[in-house]
């Protein structure tokens, strides 16, 4: 698995891909929070703040990790080398948790210089050092159980087409279906209102966001990522029979 894993990064990197998304991700995000003027400029918001970053962060790895991994499989079948590789004496669990574990590990890198927005805040806070770390440490570790399971549900969709664009599409819908879908429908059916909210990450990632770890959260995103990750094994053993 460990090939795998670093296969999958010197792909990544070996490429534009890896210092696209970086790039990406990092002028997207330094846009609205320190240029455009508007509620997510943080320093206009009068609070040494990280929550519009994890507010709009969602949205701009809703399309960057669809990128990232809708080669993961889409790729191997248009190349004709998925047989190849289920061929090799590693087990598939292995195989996908390599392509996942890689993909993960580029997604982190690019959040990774984020950081520096907090160690901003801290300084230009009234007193300096007036930032809710625990609300913000809370936010991030819930962010990176957003992106595995992101990941997840790229990683999926790459099974089921050869063709990447289409592997895109319908991996931003998927994660656009688990993250806001659920919201939208617990607005119009308020009868069951708790209940869709649950199904979706938002409201279990706005959940971490405060600070507060709760096992119900870590275990829905855990839940998800596995379901997903199940699913492209499932898809896999059929292609291998």
């Amino acid at each position: 698995m460990k090939s795998i894993i670093l296969r999958e990064i010197k792909s990544f990197f070996g490429s534009p891909i890896g210092y696209l998304v970086i790039a990406l991700f990092l002028l997207f995000n330094g846009l609205f929070l320190w240029v455009f003027e508007g509620e997510y400029n943080l320093l206009n918001s009068g609070f040494a703040d990280m929550t519009p970053f994890f507010t709009i962060a969602p949205w701009i790895l809703l399309f960057l990790i669809p990128a990232v991994t809708m080669r993961s499989f889409s790729d191997e079948k248009k190349q004709g080398t998925l047989e190849l590789l289920l061929t090799k004496p590693i087990s598939i669990w292995h195989i996908v948790l390599g392509k996942f574990f890689g993909a993960f590990s580029l997604i982190v890198l690019a959040i990774l210089p984020t950081l520096l927005y907090v160690y901003v805040l801290h300084q230009l806070g009234y007193p300096v050092g007036n930032i809710d770390l625990g609300s913000t440490l809370g936010s991030y570790f819930g962010l990176l159980f957003l992106v595995a399971a992101y990941t997840a549900i790229g990683v999926c969709t790459s099974t089921l087409t050869e063709n990447q664009i289409v592997a895109f599409i319908l991996s931003v819908f998927g994660c656009f279906v688990f993250y806001f879908a659920f919201d939208g429908l617990a607005t119009f059916f308020t009868a069951v209102e708790s209940s869709l909210s649950f199904l979706g990450m938002g409201s279990h990632f706005r959940s971490m966001s405060r600070g507060v770890i709760d096992t119900r959260d870590v275990c829905y995103f855990l839940s998800l990522t596995y379901v997903f990750l199940s699913i492209t094994v499932y898809q896999l053993n059929s292609v291998r029979a």
